[in-house]
């Protein structure tokens, strides 16, 4: 029951608090843990819908000498100071629609449906440096400038001055020298939908903004023509992107006609393909291009969050948090399902897909091969590839994580050392019914896993944070805000050794923390040695 309190509305604080710490802290470990989510789940007394629709929020967790001290403030977003001025929702959000101005007639309101739609900008899901910059994001083409300090909003951008993109999700990959990725859906020929892969040079010292001299890299096709899948993260290994083509797609009918009609959200312009399976889509990244003579298939899935991709010899290796089949696991978000009785809750999971950590291997080297041959080589690895006689490679995965409606997510790994390359160890949040209660370690190359887990306690995505010098990839920290309702402080940043999943210490502080999505780790600016994971 107590795991309904991080799904509840708080207030931002006015000034830092104090951290009681328990254990000791590294004293290496000098900087912030900075993290994104809801913060407000109602509006004029109207609760909000969904898990995404919670204006946004951002935390900080701030480690210098030992001491930590707690501070958040809501974002100061159109969506969210439209909502606080006027007392109803003004813009609509994931699941919840935005509610009639009440002083303006039937006329008027009908007449701002033609002013174009108005896109969100609630930037609640996660925030990443471009440059020297912080940014919190969405999915939309809204990103906002935020202090890192002070936690002030500062400025509001549309992506789409500069780039050909009708968003960009919420993961971007980083280069070792600053150079951003991302990718979101474009028009592209003939008013047809695709995928647009975008880069985001690092900064230069007197050459403007980075923002300024980004460009498309490479444009992907979409399997049908006005309907782009729902793209949340993709894949990046040293030389390719890898692109995971979803049968949950985007009706772009339905979108553009949806404003049209009071109540129509964005959850309600989804739809399940349950005929075109899961498509796995290759591009080089130097010198860009779309691989097309390379189509692999495999059965449907939701794909979130992508883990790692690394090549090895002739082959790419995927892994990924997937949930099977094609319905779309977002419906089982919204807030009154999750906020029911435990038995409920559970009963509601049942119906939703099996959440599995999958490795799918995709050949590069497929056209002197015959057709009908596992064309996988790989000898730690049982997923396989087989080439038909159409051309398109059908991949079946090794299954490196499963438990009864218990789901690896919001994964990460040692990424400064492990992005795009060989590794061994995952970590992620463990989702027990859709309700955050372990943290868990996969290494995966033995597919063994331990977790973390209190009585009472919900953590959040844990973010490893490297030791400096280390030897052994798995050498650091992982840093979870763990909200535990009813203790005397009933939240605390929880600080784990990453080799074992024991306590090193935690820092409680006597406030509520609502969920939250994702977060980067800060070092210090004092510490020139250290990067950001």
């Amino acid at each position: 029951m107590s795991y309904r309190k991080i799904f509840e509305t708080v207030e931002e604080l006015e000034e830092p608090i104090p951290a009681t710490v328990l254990g000791l802290i590294p004293s290496w470990l000098k900087g912030s843990v900075l993290r994104m989510g809801p913060g407000l789940f109602k509006v004029g007394g109207e609760p909000l819908n969904h898990l995404f629709d919670g204006q946004a929020m951002i935390h900080k967790f701030d480690l210098q000498n030992g001491g930590v001290t707690y501070h958040r403030r809501f974002i100061r977003t159109d969506a969210y100071v439209r909502a606080v001025t006027e007392n109803r929702v003004v813009i609509t959000e994931f699941g919840t629609a935005a509610y009639p101005d009440p002083c303006r007639n039937i006329f008027s309101r009908f007449f701002t449906y033609f002013r174009g739609i108005e896109v969100t900008d609630n930037c609640m899901v996660n925030i990443y440096p471009v440059g020297e910059d912080f940014y919190a994001v969405t999915e939309t083409n809204f990103i906002t400038k935020v202090d890192p300090d002070s936690l002030e909003t500062l400025e509001k951008v549309d992506l789409c001055k500069y780039l050909s993109v009708n968003g960009v999700t919420a993961h971007p990959h980083t280069d070792p020298d600053g150079t951003v990725y991302n990718i979101g859906n474009c028009f592209g020929k003939n008013m047809s939908l695709a995928y647009n892969i975008v880069k985001i040079p690092p900064a230069q010292e007197g050459e403007g903004e980075p923002l300024e001299k980004s460009q498309v890299v490479v444009q992907l096709p979409s399997s049908e023509r006005l309907k782009p899948s729902y793209v949340h993260s993709f894949g990046m290994t040293e030389n390719h992107f890898v692109f995971v083509e979803q049968p949950v797609k985007i009706n772009l009918l339905k979108f553009l006609s949806a404003w049209s009609f009071r109540g129509a959200t964005y959850m309600d312009c989804f739809e399940s393909n349950q005929s075109m399976g899961t498509w796995f889509h290759l591009a080089s990244k130097d010198p860009a291009g779309y691989m097309s003579s390379h189509k692999f298939r495999t059965s449907a899935f939701n794909i979130f969050h992508h883990i790692n991709a690394y090549e090895d010899d002739s082959f790419i290796v995927v892994d990924l948090c997937t949930w099977k089949g094609f319905d779309f696991v977002y419906n089982y978000l919204y807030l009154a399902n999750l906020k029911q009785e435990w038995e409920e809750v559970k009963k509601a999971a049942l119906r939703a897909p099996q959440p599995e950590v999958r490795r799918y291997v995709l050949p590069l080297d497929i056209h002197k091969e015959e057709p009908g041959k596992n064309l996988v080589s790989l000898s730690y690895t049982t997923a396989t590839a087989v080439l038909h006689t159409d051309g398109t490679v059908w991949l079946e995965p090794e299954v490196l994580f499963s438990g009864p409606r218990l789901a690896f997510e919001f994964p990460q790994i040692n990424y400064s050392r492990c992005s795009g390359k060989k590794y061994s160890f995952a970590y992620g949040l463990g989702l027990n019914h859709f309700i955050p209660d372990r943290i868990v370690k996969l290494d995966v190359q033995s597919r063994e896993s331990r977790a973390w887990r209190e009585d009472g306690c919900y953590p959040s995505e844990p973010l490893f944070v490297p030791t400096p010098g280390a030897r052994d990839e798995d050498d650091g920290v992982l840093l979870s805000i763990v909200v535990k309702p009813g203790a005397e402080r009933p939240a605390f940043l929880l600080l784990l050794d990453a080799v074992e999943l024991t306590e090193l210490a935690r820092a409680e502080v006597d406030a509520v923390i609502p969920v939250t999505l994702h977060g980067v780790y800060r070092p210090a600016t004092s510490d020139p040695d250290r990067e950001d994971p």
